[in-house]
């Protein structure tokens, strides 16, 4: 099957792939799911017949008679066959057992076994919504966060201790994932909401509730959501540059035509980005009255 995505970008600066909050373009992915529950080829019509006729209990064969109803008809059949519905967990892809046993049960009591004689199609497996969901997701790739920052000194652009640094999304950082997939009849929907970003920087703190906005004069008078305090110089690190690990983090609903709803564990992407900080130094001197 063919899963697509599309992201709306976090950046608030138009770096986006259509702008500031606009949809990236699409991506698509390939992948195959195994449904939970399907048909599975039984025996030939002769050979089912022959098997019942063998019982000596009247319950067994009148037990048979209603599961392949019409068995009688094909008892002379070498060559078609009978597809009897079957599950297996090893297929179910969600966390809750209790969910496969629903649906596996409600499918059991209204699929029957059916009758497919020789060159007949035989039925096709039906993808619940549920499968098709967590298949489409685990076959996508989010992007992982970028940022930019503001103060930029100097030609190797660095911030300063003690100062706020300004933080925002750049580039396709996703803020909003919208995946879509279909097997046979049906189609399944997928959201995933980010709300900010989360910083971890080595020799700092982060303030962080949103994605940030780029700095400017007109938004100094704002504010920001997203900033950093570096309380120590990069000089101590590896090229001068300070380690800023990044995560966001992603709640994730489903919707599917099948009628099937739910939510999945939170996704988190995790990169490691780097921001040369400098020491501004200053000379302290104690005022005199001389000239």
């Amino acid at each position: 099957m063919t899963v697509t995505a599309q992201y709306t970008s976090a950046a608030a600066d138009g770096s986006g792939s259509s702008g500031g909050g606009g949809v990236a373009s699409p991506q698509s992915a390939t992948t195959t799911v195994h449904p939970v529950c399907w048909y599975e080829q039984d025996k030939t019509g002769a050979d089912l017949a022959q098997e019942i006729d063998s019982y000596d209990s009247q319950f067994v064969k009148e037990w048979l008679g209603r599961k392949y109803d019409g068995y009688e008809d094909h008892a002379g059949d070498a060559d078609g066959h009978w597809y009897t519905p079957t599950c297996d967990y090893r297929y179910y892809r969600g966390d809750k057992p209790g969910e496969f046993r629903a649906f596996t049960q409600i499918w059991m009591l209204t699929a029957s076994a059916m009758w497919v004689p020789a060159g007949g199609v035989p039925p096709e497996p039906v993808i619940d919504g549920a499968t098709l969901a967590r298949a489409a997701w685990d076959a996508v790739t989010i992007p992982t966060a970028t940022i930019g920052y503001n103060p930029s000194v100097g030609d190797v652009g660095a911030t300063i201790v003690g100062m706020d640094t300004w933080v925002w999304a750049t580039g396709d950082t996703p803020k909003e994932v919208t995946v879509t997939a279909t097997a046979g009849s049906t189609t399944a929907t997928i959201t995933a909401t980010a709300s900010m970003l989360t910083l971890q920087p080595k020799d700092g703190t982060a303030t962080c509730t949103g994605f940030g906005i780029p700095w400017t004069e007109e938004n100094d008078a704002k504010g920001t959501d997203c900033k950093i305090v570096f309380n120590r110089s990069s000089a101590h690190f590896k090229d001068s540059v300070t380690p800023v690990d990044i995560k966001v983090s992603y709640a994730i609903t489903y919707t599917a035509t099948d009628g099937a709803t739910g939510t999945m564990d939170t996704h988190t992407t995790s990169t490691t980005t780097t921001i040369p900080v400098a020491e501004i130094q200053t000379l302290n001197t104690q005022p005199t009255k001389q000239p």
